[in-house]
């Protein structure tokens, strides 16, 4: 399950999936997966999600037939979807800034059928590889992939959104994933003597210790607590929050990954999410406003309140400042 934030991430992989699928007609889920750095379940929700579009009324002759099974996908995006369009100037350099993002995709085939394609569409455009698009990788990211390939501990500066504060982490990497459009290190930090999940944009220095990692874990300790495609682990500290919301917040029953949901009798929605920080849990009431009440335990009752006079406070600092 993806965020709202990811969304786009989220497509841009997806079209970049579809559109060398659509060259291949068919491939293993392992040779998807690998190509495009995956997760064989985060792949295979992805393409299920796909099966589901196509051309309007979106009845099932209209849309894109792709048979997924656990050893192999096979795809037929139909004739329609590839039949030429007549194209405005702008719609042109609008579909020739998404070609290029896709093509910036990790595993994106830049010299098939979506790469002829664009570099005819520029030449019309009379652009031609003057078009740029940039998807820059985190700065630490080649370093701590090398430190998890060679076994190197490493030592963070990481800074947590949870807890809003930078500290200095000691880890012993285990694996680096690309989840809902974001890399993530698994490893074991030893300020909080467990296996952990980091954030790599987050990272604001990293450096190798010269020591070896200590804990590599078995297959099963890899993951901490958590499916490989949950971006967000709770750890054993986490509160269980109760939250009761209306129609204008039952988003966050999709964009929150750990929670649950319920129909209540008054007509509004029952959730019930892991809460590992204070500090997060207010942003996210700040969010939903009035649109949410904290039913339990009460010591988070009042967070959302807290958060509101804190931001409160620091804005008219900066203004007398």
């Amino acid at each position: 399950m993806t965020t709202r934030a990811d969304a786009g991430s989220r497509l841009l992989r997806l079209l970049a999936v579809l559109t060398w699928l659509a060259r291949q007609g068919r491939a293993t889920v392992t040779e998807l997966s690998e190509r495009f750095g995956l997760d064989a379940d985060e792949l295979i929700a992805d393409l299920e999600l796909a099966a589901c579009c196509g051309l309007p009324p979106y009845s099932p002759d209209q849309l894109m037939e792709i048979i997924v099974d656990d050893q192999e996908v096979v795809a037929d995006l139909g004739t329609e979807l590839g039949r030429p369009r007549r194209l405005t100037a702008a719609e042109g350099f609008a579909l020739a800034a998404s070609a290029r993002a896709i093509l910036a995709v990790p595993g994106a085939d830049a010299d098939g059928a979506l790469g002829r394609a664009l570099a005819k569409l520029e030449a019309v455009l009379g652009g031609r590889g003057l078009l740029r698009v940039d998807l820059r990788d985190p700065a630490n990211l080649a370093l701590i992939r090398d430190a998890a390939d060679g076994g190197k501990q490493l030592e963070l500066q990481y800074y947590s959104a949870s807890s809003d504060r930078e500290s200095t982490r000691v880890v012993d990497p285990v694996s680096v994933r690309l989840i809902e459009g974001h890399w993530y290190l698994d490893g074991y930090c030893h300020n909080a003597t467990g296996m952990r999940r980091f954030r790599v944009d987050r990272v604001a220095a990293a450096r190798l210790t010269g020591e070896p990692a200590c804990h590599r874990g078995d297959e099963a300790e890899r993951e901490p607590d958590a499916s490989q495609s949950e971006a967000f682990v709770p750890g054993p500290e986490a509160t269980v929050a109760h939250l009761a919301v209306d129609d204008d917040a039952v988003w966050i029953t999709e964009a929150l990954l750990n929670s649950s949901s319920e129909p209540r009798a008054d007509g509004r929605t029952g959730v019930t999410l892991a809460v590992a920080s204070t500090v997060w849990f207010g942003r996210l009431l700040l969010r939903l406003g009035p649109h949410a009440e904290v039913l339990d335990p009460p010591e988070l009752a009042e967070t959302g309140r807290q958060a509101a006079r804190q931001l409160l406070t620091r804005y008219r600092s900066n203004a007398t400042s």
